[in-house]
């Protein structure tokens, strides 16, 4: 389904504020709530990729081109190209995508079936935790300004090497973007048979402190039919362990992936992967006011 078909002026208006607030408010929207008991599956699903749609182009989250990611227990063991979004395990605070050369802007999580147990929902500031290492451990900050290997997820053509090369933060033009999961840079490094440096690794545990600190994060349950957007260069997301009832079902979420700008493709700049240019954290904070 494409929105250009279709008038939808207040729903255009109403996906505007949803933008607005991703990226010029707190990061983070909930929309509330599809009646996926009484429209069905299918029809949310449409519902939920045409409301997506109108944030930018929805893009692809895997090498064969999906562009509408089922988040459920496939029963599948966690392993080398096993996501954990596929199993009922618990997931870190993490941003989606740290391994590519374009990470996506915004995350969409529409909740078609909740877990009869488990799966709480968690968000947290990365900016904020930018703040505090610049104030509590300045020395780490510099070097999470610098490049780490990443896991690639197995997205990649066979011939390709495993691992990507990012910092954690980015700044430019003023703007700060995060990647954010340790898991994946310890298997990044892992996967190319080579050990992080000590700096690198306590940088890491620092951040990671910081972003799952109680008082840092907001939690919470999503309802079926329940929209959440998370700007992912600013915020992490994380969940629980979960349990399912197989009468009822599952726990099943849609995911979708923005950019504001680029191709659709899951790597729309080849060769952009290699290792980005270093910014001096001490640079970035005369460029980053306390707070921003």
């Amino acid at each position: 389904m494409s929105a250009t078909d279709y008038a939808l002026e207040a729903v255009r208006e109403l996906m505007a504020a949803v933008d607005d607030r991703l990226h010029h408010g707190i990061g983070f929207v909930v929309l509330d709530r599809l009646p996926v008991e009484r429209w069905g599956i299918a029809a949310a699903r449409a519902i939920g990729w045409m409301l997506t749609s109108l944030l930018g182009p929805v893009v692809e989250q895997k090498v064969d081109g999906t562009r509408l990611y089922e988040v459920k227990d496939s029963g599948a063991k966690l392993g080398y190209g096993v996501r954990r979004s596929v199993t009922n395990l618990d997931q870190d605070f993490h941003t989606d995508g740290g391994w590519l050369a374009q990470a996506p802007a915004i995350v969409t999580l529409v909740c078609l079936r909740p877990a009869s147990a488990g799966g709480l929902s968690r968000v947290a500031s990365l900016a904020r935790a930018h703040d505090e290492l610049r104030e509590r451990h300045p020395d780490l900050l510099e070097r999470l300004y610098q490049p780490f290997w990443w896991d690639r997820q197995a997205e990649h053509a066979p011939d390709e090497c495993k691992s990507s090369r990012h910092p954690v933060f980015t700044l430019c033009d003023g703007q700060l973007t995060v990647r954010h999961y340790a898991d994946y840079v310890h298997k990044g490094y892992a996967l190319l048979g080579e050990s992080l440096d000590d700096d690198g690794a306590a940088a890491l545990c620092a951040m990671k402190a910081i972003v799952a600190a109680p008082e840092n994060r907001i939690e919470f349950h999503l309802e079926p039919g329940q929209i959440e957007y998370v700007n992912n260069h600013l915020l992490a997301h994380a969940r629980t362990a979960f349990e399912d009832d197989a009468t009822q079902g599952g726990r099943y979420l849609l995911r979708l992936w923005n950019r504001r700008q680029g191709g659709i493709e899951l790597e729309p700049q080849q060769g952009a992967s290699d290792e980005a240019e270093a910014v001096p954290a001490s640079r970035a904070a005369e460029s980053l006011g306390a707070g921003d």
